[in-house]
């Protein structure tokens, strides 16, 4: 690959060095930030042989490239007037717009917190079933226990987000976890629901319950972290411990119950009673519109606005009508991608359209949305109508989510445990198969066969076997939890879970890219394979830690040679999963890329894969 060239064509396409404000990159992508998105030329940078999708996350411009992203990016600080200082993420560019600013404190507080209430809600749904099945009577001890876990995290929500909205605001996170708990104490709550007028120091106090909700412990939060660092500002080194957090308390608590927390439970309450008055009064009309144009909005990144209403939905109400929606926008995607497996004759992408089809059904949607439906744009417009008419049932047949959980794929669909649950499970199926009519009926401009393009027989790349570079249980790339490697994005390959914490090369060949957070590794062998090493999942955060790495780009390597240990239990610790894909990123070079063994445990140095 030409970087200079590749660099020189990327910045011209995005506008122009002058449209950009800063950009960084990751494992796979650079990310821009652009004063102005609409100067970048989609079109001819997806065309890019370079360039393996687009992606736009609230304003950031991505454009995934792969293993080579770091050679890409240095060309362009070389070839380009950007320093590593502009090239710091929002360093030196303007500021976020409020909009923006809200979306990403919503996302930044809501994901860490998605774990645990996908966890209490398919447990919520477990119940639901046992007691519709007759397995389990709703007065059984069991019954009791298993509610309690299940509603624990709904029930105590204000402090799971007091935790997180403190990590965001930049406040002590376990002082913010006990202003959670000062108002949903037993004996508070008691007082608020009794009726009696209330007081606090002469100042009346507005009953409210905060059990289960939302927008009162944000602004209480929000409020915190400004009272918090003023009161450590000014007090001396000495005093600290005990009077920032004391005195955070005495003010942050008594002002909640006073004015943020009424008022917040006030707006919570009558932002569900307009959404739900929207579906209630003009369902069918308001569901096929939010279906419909939902993929556009998660591409936008407003689909952050949504998730305190739907937490609130759940909570307050028992039921939600956006999630439904985003379960058929997600239908949608993976229909029409469908349809492009169906209808397209270059091998290769009917092979890519099939996969994302098939993760966009587990709720992955960005493989499919990007990589496929966009790309050949017809496909995108019917996945959008395919949900629409889905909407359409749902708007006529009422449907909602009772639940909340972490999925809006298959895997999700204990969400719609309740009263619709067949109209939901008949809408997922209009939707998919309306999506993949609509798109084979449309048709699309198929991407160009490289089969006419082809080296002479003779010119063929030659037969290479790659051997394996860890030891431990080989599995499939689908079983990857990260929807680059997943769905192959990147290219084909497998992946090892490894059982020692050392990463020997595959190939004789030479190191040609050693990334700075030492988690990943770039091989190009004697033979033209380019291969990357990519040890566990998101390990990139790890900055580094517990990875020593013993060689560095430009090596000459053999099979069997150590190229990075690692701490195996430090990093299950931190939290990461150690699942190590393969890839062959230059898949488009080879007729076959085969794994010798599927689910079998391997050795250092065994056969992993043959490239023909």
């Amino acid at each position: 690959m030409d970087y200079n060239k590749v660099s020189k064509d990327i910045l011209q396409l995005v506008g122009g060095e002058e449209n950009v404000q800063s950009v960084i990159h990751c494992m796979t992508r650079l990310r821009f930030n652009l004063y102005d998105n609409a100067k970048a030329d989609r079109a001819k940078l997806e065309s890019l042989p370079a360039v393996m999708g687009i992606n736009i996350s609230g304003q950031q411009f991505q454009i995934i490239i792969g293993n080579d992203v770091p050679k890409v990016y240095k060309a362009i600080i070389a070839n380009s007037g950007l320093s590593d200082e502009k090239a710091g993420l929002q360093q030196g560019g303007k500021k976020k717009n409020v909009l923006s600013a809200i979306f990403d404190v919503i996302s930044g507080v809501f994901t860490p917190i998605l774990p645990a209430i996908a966890g209490a809600g398919m447990i919520k749904g477990i119940i639901a079933i046992a007691v519709t099945f007759g397995w389990m009577t709703s007065e059984s001890q069991v019954h009791t226990i298993l509610s309690a876990i299940g509603d624990g995290a709904f029930y105590f929500l204000p402090i799971l987000l007091a935790v997180s909205a403190a990590r965001k605001f930049g406040s002590n996170p376990y002082v913010a976890a006990a202003i959670g708990a000062a108002i949903l104490h037993p004996d508070l709550t008691a007082l608020l629901g009794s009726g009696k007028s209330i007081s606090f120091v002469g100042l009346p106090i507005t009953a409210a319950t905060y059990s289960s909700t939302v927008i009162p412990i944000l602004l209480a939060i929000w409020i915190a972290s400004y009272v918090e660092k003023w009161i450590d500002r000014v007090t001396p080194t000495s005093l600290k411990m005990i009077f920032v957090p004391t005195l955070t308390l005495l003010v942050v608590v008594p002002v909640t119950l006073i004015t943020v927390g009424p008022l917040g439970a006030i707006a919570g309450n009558y932002l569900s009673i307009g959404v739900n008055g929207l579906f209630e009064n003009a369902g069918l009309i308001t569901m096929v519109l939010l279906a419909g144009t939902f993929s556009l909005i998660i591409m936008t990144g407003m689909h952050y606005a949504f998730i305190p209403v739907m937490f609130n939905n759940i909570t307050q109400n028992g039921y939600d009508y956006l999630i439904p929606a985003m379960f058929l926008a997600n239908m949608g995607q993976a229909g029409a991608s469908f349809a492009v497996f169906l209808r397209s004759r270059n091998k290769k992408f009917k092979s890519l359209s099939l996969t994302t089809s098939i993760t966009a059904l587990m709720g992955i949607t960005e493989p499919a949305m990007y990589g496929v439906n966009m790309r050949l744009k017809k496909p995108f417009v019917s996945a959008l109508l395919g949900a629409a008419v889905g909407g359409a049932f749902y708007g006529i047949t009422g449907v909602a989510a009772y639940i909340i959980g972490g999925n809006v794929g298959l895997p999700g669909i204990t969400t719609f445990i309740g009263p619709t649950f067949i109209q939901a499970m008949i809408g997922i199926v209009i939707t998919f198969f309306a999506a993949t009519i609509i798109a084979y009926l449309l048709g699309f401009e198929d991407i160009p066969s490289e089969e006419d393009d082809a080296p002479a027989k003779g010119d063929a790349a030659a037969e290479e076997i790659i051997h394996s570079p860890l030891k431990g249980e080989v599995k499939a790339l689908s079983e990857v939890d990260d929807a680059t490697f997943s769905g192959e994005v990147m290219g084909k390959g497998v992946a090892i879970e490894p059982v020692e914490g050392e990463a020997v090369s595959p190939v004789s060949g030479t190191i040609t890219t050693v990334f700075q957070t030492k988690h990943a590794i770039g091989i190009t062998s004697d033979n033209g394979a380019e291969i990357i090493i990519h040890i566990g999942i998101d390990t990139v955060k790890l900055n580094g830690e517990h990875f020593t790495v013993h060689v560095k780009e430009g090596d000459a390597v053999s099979p069997g040679d150590l190229l990075v240990s690692f701490d195996m239990e430090a990093i299950k610790k931190a939290g990461y999963q150690l699942i190590t894909p393969i890839i062959v990123t230059n898949t488009d070079r080879y007729e076959s890329i085969k794994p010798v063994k599927t689910t079998e445990n391997v050795n250092l140095k065994e056969a992993l894969l043959v490239l023909s």
